[in-house]
């Protein structure tokens, strides 16, 4: 199995994102590391979510889509949160996809940490104060994102979604990841979602952050015995998220 390749400072650095099974990725080894940093990575996340919030310039499709169900239900925006990755996850079924150890934990504690960070500050008056909170939110969000697919314990559930429509129907990854999130980002902005200039610049800048720190955070596994045949299907869908879609992200 070839490692992914991606683009660092310039040079291609061989990351060893090993296409695995649920049960091949509770396996590979290394668990502990492991899982501490998918740990870390979903709260990390969880906290840029509310830093995007607080900073109120613009948020990232699927927050718009999620603040904007939040305005018209009285739960908290972590709950929504939950609530959309539980649902996501149910679209798996027809796509026979599998969820990992780390879809699940990502379903449940991204909300968690949004809601917690949430409740320890409020909104800045300063628009600069606003600014710098927006930018420390892409760059912790890239962060976070490096750390959780680095961990190898299988995509989010929106991402899972994405890979499992282009791998039934064929169609390209990227068509799908911008069909689906164009679609959420105008639903969202419908209901009453912040759209901004932190949405541009999401956009713009967390492909380039993730694909910056994941070849240092990724942790090397040892790739699973399997068939030749098999080893080939799967790692078209590893290589097509990581390489096609041009941008990762934990949710």
């Amino acid at each position: 199995m070839a490692p992914i390749q991606l683009l660092h400072r310039g040079v291609r650095r061989r990351v060893e994102l090993v296409p695995m099974t649920s049960v091949e990725q509770l396996r590979a080894g290394r668990f502990t590391r492991r899982f501490v940093q998918l740990v870390i990575g979903l709260w990390l996340y969880g906290v840029s979510m509310a830093m995007f919030i607080r900073a109120g310039l613009g948020l990232d499709p699927w927050d718009v889509f999620h603040f904007g169900v939040q305005t018209h239900w009285d739960v908290s925006f972590g709950t929504v949160v939950i609530v959309v990755s539980f649902a996501v996850l149910l679209l798996w079924i027809p796509l026979r996809q599998w969820p990992g150890l780390g879809t699940i934990l990502n379903s449940v504690l991204i909300g968690i940490a949004t809601d917690v960070t949430l409740g320890m500050f409020g909104a800045p008056t300063s628009l600069g104060w606003r600014w710098a909170l927006l930018l420390g939110a892409i760059l912790v969000n890239g962060i976070a994102g490096a750390l959780y697919i680095g961990s190898q314990f299988g995509p989010g559930p929106r991402d899972g979604l994405m890979v499992g429509i282009s791998r039934k129907y064929g169609w390209s990854l990227r068509l799908v990841r911008t069909t689906i999130e164009v679609t959420v980002l105008a639903v969202g902005w419908l209901l009453g979602g912040v759209v901004g200039v932190g949405t541009v610049l999401y956009a713009l800048l967390i492909g380039p952050i993730v694909q910056f720190f994941l070849p240092l955070l990724t942790v090397r596994v040892d790739p699973p015995s399997r068939s030749v045949g098999a080893g080939v299907a799967e790692e078209t869908d590893a290589d097509r998220l990581a390489d096609e879609s041009g941008q990762c992200e934990a949710h």
